[in-house]
């Protein structure tokens, strides 16, 4: 391969019919959202590092590109997420709009490193954002309009992991600063003794909490903990039963101990799985920016569109030189993808070249030898 068609680690073109078929469940998402009230917005590829970064912002600040602005001399950030700039569109540009505000939105965001799963760094993202509520409604709403997103693509079962960071973040405090690198190492590994060890019966039993929302909520709701982290825990079990009424057929299981990767949330979180995927195709709950809170849900639309098988290709019809632009146009609204021939020559082979499967001719379409049919 040349030189100049080398891309960066983490990036690639998208090449027919794939690009296409991406396009297409992106439209057929924002669809979806429209019809439950949200309203796409665009915001910019690039921001100022100072607006981006600020606030929540802080906490991927190491995920994220910076660049300098020729015009301006100002750093510039490539965005990272594009939850927080919806955040900032709704506290400004549509600060007088009535609340609660329903906004979805679908771009490409860049992060400096992949996953552990996914060595894409340039990835496709759709969401949705529910602004100016702190009801527990809320949090229900864009969860199920998740789980809804990804049956409307025909995947499943789908199950939904319930999370509350804010939860380990107000027990950690409570840690002495030696211990608190050993405590996250047991917390990921799920090691009950190693955590029983460093800080007490609490983040054990915590961890024991783990599994399907049905059977571990009450031992959840019986432990004794400190006020504010007791409030935290009252609301993910609050929020837990209002998804489990709001989406009857979607799996919740509960993970009090799950903070990676949830930093700027505030309250209830969750990550989305489906059966055969590799890791999570999405994640979304609750946060606060400028004193406004507001509950969303993204879909990484790279790990979506690998679970779905893609569509069949429309038959493609050859038309010879000079076919008058009102019969292409009444091929094309049967259904047909119409390719025109550029000079006169022989139909047939150039029909078969160019991968159609039909020729029009007298008559109306004819099948050929060597394309799609």
């Amino acid at each position: 391969m040349s030189a100049h068609a080398l891309l960066p680690a983490g990036l690639r073109d998208v090449l027919p019919p794939e690009a296409a078929f991406e396009a297409a469940v992106e439209m057929r998402l924002l669809s979806l959202f429209a019809h439950n009230g949200y309203e796409r917005v665009e915001p910019p590829l690039v921001e100022f590092e100072e607006s981006f970064l600020a606030g929540e912002g802080a906490a991927i600040a190491r995920d994220t590109f910076r660049v300098m602005d020729p015009i301006s001399q100002a750093m510039m950030v490539v965005r990272s997420d594009i939850t927080l700039q919806v955040a900032r569109i709704a506290r400004t540009r549509l600060a007088a709009a009535a609340r609660p505000l329903r906004l979805a939105y679908a771009g490409q965001v860049l992060r400096v490193t992949g996953g552990q799963l996914r060595s894409e760094r340039q990835v496709a993202q759709a969401g949705i954002e529910l602004l100016g509520s702190a009801s527990v409604a809320a949090d229900a709403e864009v969860a199920r309009l998740a789980f809804e997103a990804l049956e409307t693509l025909g995947l499943g079962p789908v199950t939904l992991d319930l999370n509350a960071p804010g939860l380990v973040r107000h027990l950690m405090a409570r840690v002495p600063a030696e211990g608190v690198a050993g405590l996250r190492d047991a917390l990921d590994r799920k090691d009950m003794a190693a955590a029983d060890a460093i800080a007490g019966p609490t983040f054990a039993a915590l961890i024991a909490a783990t599994g399907e929302a049905g059977g571990v909520l009450p031992s959840l709701s019986a432990l004794d903990l400190p006020p504010e982290a007791a409030g935290v825990r009252d609301h993910l079990i609050e929020v837990a039963d209002a998804i489990g009424q709001a989406a009857p057929g979607l799996r919740v299981t509960v993970d009090p101990v799950e903070h990676r990767g949830f930093e700027y949330y505030s309250g209830a979180a969750f990550s989305l799985f489906v059966r055969g995927g590799r890791g999570e195709v999405g994640r979304g709950g609750r946060y606060t920016t400028d004193g406004e809170g507001g509950a969303g849900a993204t879909l990484y639309l790279d790990a979506v569109h690998r679970l779905l098988d893609p569509p069949e290709p429309r038959a493609r019809l050859f038309l010879p030189f000079g076919t008058a632009a009102a019969v292409r146009r009444r091929w094309q609204s049967d259904g047909w993808i119409a390719v025109a021939a550029l000079e006169p020559g022989d139909a047939v082979s150039e029909a078969r070249r160019l991968a159609c499967g039909h020729v029009l001719g007298p008559d109306g379409p004819e099948p050929i030898g060597g394309g799609p049919a």
